[in-house]
């Protein structure tokens, strides 16, 4: 048997080792600072339905920046939320203002980012000018640019983290070293009114790979970001991943979708702004021609919201070397708990921006997250709205998630196609 301080010294020896190793853990989604998952999934609620925050929240600290706005004290707003993860793939019922506390998956995600030392990627769409984006027009950046919004990020070896987002403003910084100059950097503190709608987020853990993959994709998809500004963009970590960082924010001419299998299992599509087809329908071709239902910012009446579609076929809007997509059905309305809401998009408190969808045919069920609306054309005009503009969707084989979203968005449904 070892000596007394002999052991004392090989104990010593081993908490040091496993300090370290946490100090160097890779990066992952949290569900709060100190609970690492594989993935995790947020549904915000509109201010209609769900209005203010869960339970005894605390005043809006602003921790990523900026102050409170006028739309939280006049009641425009929600941060009430439902969350499913890894460890718990049903939804359930969250406390607090999602995206303000070290506390929620949103708030303790992005915190370890932009908290931390991390290198990282944000790009979104709608920066309205902080960041400006030299070759956007105006204060958002419009067709052929990507519809995308999230953040990437990576360690030394290159295990990384990504969080897609549906709110217009949010992030526009990556670190408390560049923050934004004229606008908050928190949900609930920006000034345009991000939370009043419905809107969702997605977080999963990615390999050296996966980091790859995904920043493959965001410049096939054309996402909007700037290498050279640090606010939203600190390049490091493996030559390869800093070569394919570099060649971000520039449109792309592909008119080919990148599939890739992640190391998690999940599917990610990237839609290329040339590829000029209903955004949904290639999500179904790519994953076997299955049936989706999808909720997203589709608004009733438009000329370029895509009805729902009843039975399989390839629509006049499509390229002839994609695989035969399945019927996408338009959910317009969802449910938790007894209270109703809508699922359309629109101007008001009673609306959805979040893009998420469910498999209900085939063999794996799929709870699907997207950049894009189902808005365009099935016909006709077939570089209308989302048709002519690219974007990601992770689609994640869950069965108990995939259920889980079915009943959240399982109201009523947009009529098909005739």
């Amino acid at each position: 048997m070892p000596s007394q301080p002999t052991w004392r010294r090989a104990c010593l020896s081993l908490a040091l080792a496993a300090a370290a190793l946490q100090s160097h853990a890779a990066p992952s989604p949290l569900l709060d600072a100190s609970h690492p998952v594989d993935w995790w999934f947020a549904f915000k609620f509109n201010a209609a339905s769900f209005p203010g925050c869960g339970g005894a929240a605390p005043v809006n600290r602003c921790q990523f920046g900026g102050a409170p706005q006028g739309y939280t004290s006049a009641g425009s707003y929600s941060q009430q939320y439902i969350y499913a993860s890894s460890s718990q793939p049903s939804l359930a019922q969250g406390n607090g203002c999602v995206g303000d506390t070290p506390a929620d998956p949103v708030g303790a995600t992005f915190g370890q980012i932009y908290n931390g030392a991390l290198n990282y990627v944000v790009w979104n769409d709608q920066f309205y000018d902080d960041p400006a984006i030299a070759s956007c027009s105006g204060n958002a950046c419009l067709a052929p640019w990507g519809h995308s919004k999230g953040v990437l990020a990576w360690d030394a070896q290159g295990n990384g983290v990504v969080m897609q987002v549906s709110t217009p403003s949010w992030p526009a910084s990556g670190s408390a070293q560049f923050p934004r100059t004229s606008d908050g950097n928190t949900l609930g503190c920006v000034a345009d009114n991000d939370i009043e709608v419905s809107q969702h987020f997605f977080s999963l853990k990615l390999s050296r790979a996966d980091v790859l993959a995904v920043l493959q994709g965001l410049a096939n998809a054309s996402a909007v970001t700037d290498p050279g500004n640090p606010q939203i963009v600190r390049n490091g970590g493996p030559a390869d991943i800093q070569n394919a960082v570099s060649l971000l924010g520039q449109k792309s001419d592909s008119a080919t979708p990148q599939v890739s299998k992640l190391s998690s299992g999940v599917t990610l599509i990237s839609k290329p702004s040339a590829l000029q087809v209903p955004p949904w329908q290639l999500v179904s071709a790519e994953l076997g021609g299955v049936a989706l239902r999808a909720a997203t910012w589709w608004e009733s009446g438009k000329s370029t919201a895509i009805p729902s579609t009843a039975k399989p076929g390839k629509p006049a809007c499509w390229d002839s070397r994609l695989p035969t997509p399945g019927p996408v059905a338009i959910a317009t309305s969802g449910s938790w708990q007894g209270q109703a809401f809508s699922l359309k998009g629109g101007p008001g408190k009673n609306y959805n921006h979040a893009k998420i969808g469910v498999s209900t045919s085939g063999g794996a069920s799929y709870a699907i997250f997207g950049d894009m609306n189902q808005e365009g054309a099935l016909s006709g005009d077939c570089a209308s709205s989302q048709n002519g503009r690219g974007g990601l969707f992770f689609a994640l084989p869950n069965t108990a998630l995939a259920q889980s979203i079915a009943k959240l968005i399982g109201g009523s449904t947009a009529a098909a196609a005739r």
